[in-house]
């Protein structure tokens, strides 16, 4: 039977990091991937993700973001090329400007205040509500998620990782002085076990009931009518609360379109994610014009892609970072809600050191399981 330090369960944005921090540390160190690297299976993928130092979520936040900042700007000298783009970064209306101004105020992030008709004359792209309220936090920006993805496993394989793709796990046991991860190849032996299985973590990693549900949500790419206003240097990622809808997007990168995503709770949700539409619709499209054409006339030309994107939220939201309850030479890293591909470097990094330590300096206390007890 093969044996390693550890086995890393799922490939993705997460795992990726997880294997690199694992490998650069000396271990023997075995990924496994259900599916390509990169794919469009999972959550990483989309040509862009939102990175951004402020948090309306929860300010805990911060301090792990800052330091996810920190580790991309290494992997970009690693790898030899840009990861992160800074744009600046919109959050507008509610919740979201509440938040955000909050975490500004916290951890003393630079900022500005001002109401959408400001912002529409600094950025004529926009045309939001005259007194919607903004935060603009000039730090956020964007990441290529699936080069990312390539960036950490090719410096892993360099430390000495072992990578294998379209291989599903089909169950794990801990037997008391090792782990045993059974896939459709056959049996492997391992020290410790990350599970970091996105969407599918509900069955992979065994986790109670109703923790990780799998939550089709649609990206579009809009062809602008007025490009220039919506390039990159002239266009900051965005969040927007509009009564009760959730708009979020980017500049145009790598398509000639600016994309824009819609986060909702409303529509498909599955306890397996191999059961979710993959294929997008004309309603698909139907959800996201008007908000498109309300808030951004100048880019509400025809559609040029749409794109499927499993979340995988967790009760509250909140990323779930911990120990397997059911054993300790298993974690776990799940539930990160469509909103935790900045943090990749930063979670690789910790779950390195819970396999390695048993704890982390990060402060991930509000993030372990218990809280659902």
């Amino acid at each position: 039977m093969e044996r390693y330090d550890v086995v890393v369960v799922g490939v993705g944005g997460m795992g990726s990091a997880a294997l690199y921090h694992l490998a650069r540390r000396g271990k023997r160190v075995l990924g496994l991937e259900r599916f390509g690297i990169p794919n469009e299976m999972g959550s990483s993928h989309g040509i862009t993700r939102i990175i951004r130092l402020a948090h309306f979520e929860h300010p805990s936040y911060v301090p792990l973001v800052r330091r996810a900042y920190e580790l991309w700007r290494e992997l970009e000298v690693e790898a030899g090329e840009q990861l992160l783009h800074i744009t600046g970064a919109v959050d507008a209306g509610g919740e979201l400007y509440e938040g955000s101004l909050r975490s500004c105020l916290d951890f003393d992030l630079p900022h500005e205040l001002m109401d959408g008709r400001e912002l529409g004359r600094r950025y004529p792209a926009y045309r939001l509500p005259s007194d919607l309220p903004v935060v603009l936090q000039p730090d956020g920006g964007f990441l290529v998620p699936e080069r990312c993805v390539v960036a950490h496993v090719e410096a892993a394989v360099t430390c000495g990782a072992v990578v294998r793709t379209s291989e599903r796990v089909l169950a794990w046991d801990d037997t008391g002085d090792r782990v045993v991860v059974r896939t459709d190849r056959g049996e492997i032996e391992a020290g410790h076990l990350v599970l970091t299985a996105g969407a599918w973590s509900q069955e992979v990693a065994r986790l109670p009931p109703g923790l990780v549900v799998a939550e089709r949500q649609v990206l579009g790419w809009f062809e602008p009518l007025r490009p220039e206003l919506f390039s990159l240097g002239r266009f900051p990622v965005f969040n927007l609360m509009l009564e009760d809808e959730h708009l979020y997007g980017f500049p145009i990168f790598g398509v000639p379109g600016f994309k824009v995503g819609r986060y909702h709770h409303e529509g498909e949700r599955a306890a397996d994610p191999d059961l979710l539409s993959r294929n997008p619709s004309p309603e698909d499209e139907d959800a996201l014009r008007p908000l498109v054409e309300r808030c951004f006339p100048a880019g509400a030309g025809r559609i040029l892609m749409l794109k499927t994107c499993p979340f995988e939220p967790s009760p509250d939201e909140d990323f779930i970072l911990d120990h397997h309850p059911e054993s300790e030479r298993a974690v776990v890293a799940a539930g990160f809600s469509g909103r935790g591909f900045k943090f990749c470097s930063v979670i690789g990094e910790i779950l390195a050191d819970l396999v390695l330590e048993g704890e982390t300096r990060h402060d991930i206390e509000f993030l372990r399981l218990n809280r659902f007890a």
